[in-house]
């Protein structure tokens, strides 16, 4: 089992943020990274649909034998992750609940934020999380719809950004939070410019890094981790064409971007049925 993968899924190319953080804190284990690009966004659907889609990725991934499952969507997270955990045998793991700890362990004050998308906000999914924690802490929701396009088209240092940033953030500032964390798995791409936003006083909690850690425990908990000698093999797969999955990508890694193959769910997984059945 060690020998085996971590499967890592997004509705798009925003869980690569994800992925990196794995890699840099388990840089000898393989990973297997499907963002599902023909369907993207996840935040518009219905959570029947959203657990559908869910469904077919995790099996796809699980027939390329993985060892840990990583759900690095926060809307898949919030809407889908319990569905999984009952249905398939292997650890899985979402980006809410890490954020939601380090949130709740970081904030002096009792006063969190949580940017995301319109849907992650909606779902209240991160307030739910943080005061299963501590029913105490007061959490202020703010979605900022524009940080996905900014850090997809790399504008994560300019004007533009900034002034984004300001508008989107004036509100938690006004609150008094101490803490602020990033519910969306592009956000990290504009992480500099939230903090300058911010100020120095404001703690940000990368549900990407957090996640990463909580992977890293769970596979040492189980005797799961492949020796540190070892040096990990990263493969990617979308089910759009890769071109702009590419592009975004390299931007996200800093150009370390692997070969990314396009794969129909469906067609696989009849093929993979019809296998079984004979």
């Amino acid at each position: 089992m060690a020998w085996k993968a971590i499967g890592i899924f997004d509705s798009g190319v925003g869980g690569l943020t994800v992925l990196k953080e794995v890699v840099r804190a388990l840089p000898q284990e393989d990973t297997i990274y499907l963002g599902d690009t023909a369907r993207v966004p996840y935040g518009t659907k219905s959570p029947e649909t959203v657990v559908r889609y869910s469904r077919q990725i995790a099996r796809y991934l699980l027939n390329r034998d993985i060892k840990l499952l990583v759900v690095a969507c926060n809307t898949a997270s919030a809407v889908a992750l319990s569905a999984l955990q009952q249905e398939f045998s292997i650890p899985i793991v979402g980006v809410i609940e890490p954020g939601a700890r380090a949130a709740a362990a970081a904030t002096k004050t009792g006063k969190v934020g949580v940017i995301g998308t319109a849907a992650t906000v909606a779902s209240s999914a991160y307030t739910k999380a943080i005061k299963r924690i501590n029913p105490d802490i007061e959490v202020v929701n703010r979605a900022c719809p524009l940080f996905v396009p900014l850090a997809e088209e790399g504008w994560v240092d300019n004007e533009v950004a900034r002034l984004t940033a300001g508008i989107y953030l004036e509100d938690l500032k006004k609150h008094g939070v101490d803490t602020l964390v990033l519910g969306c798995t592009h956000y990290p791409i504009l992480k500099e410019v939230i903090a300058e936003v911010m100020g120095p006083q404001v703690t940000l909690v990368d549900s990407a890094e957090q996640t990463a850690l909580t992977v890293a425990g769970i596979l040492a908990e189980q005797g799961l981790l492949r020796p540190r000698g070892e040096r990990g093999n990263h493969h990617y797969y979308v089910t759009d064409i890769p071109a702009g999955f590419i592009r975004v990508g390299n931007r996200f890694l800093g150009g370390d971007l692997g070969d990314v193959y396009q794969v129909n769910l469906e067609q696989e997984l009849q093929e993979d049925e019809g296998e079984e059945t004979y």
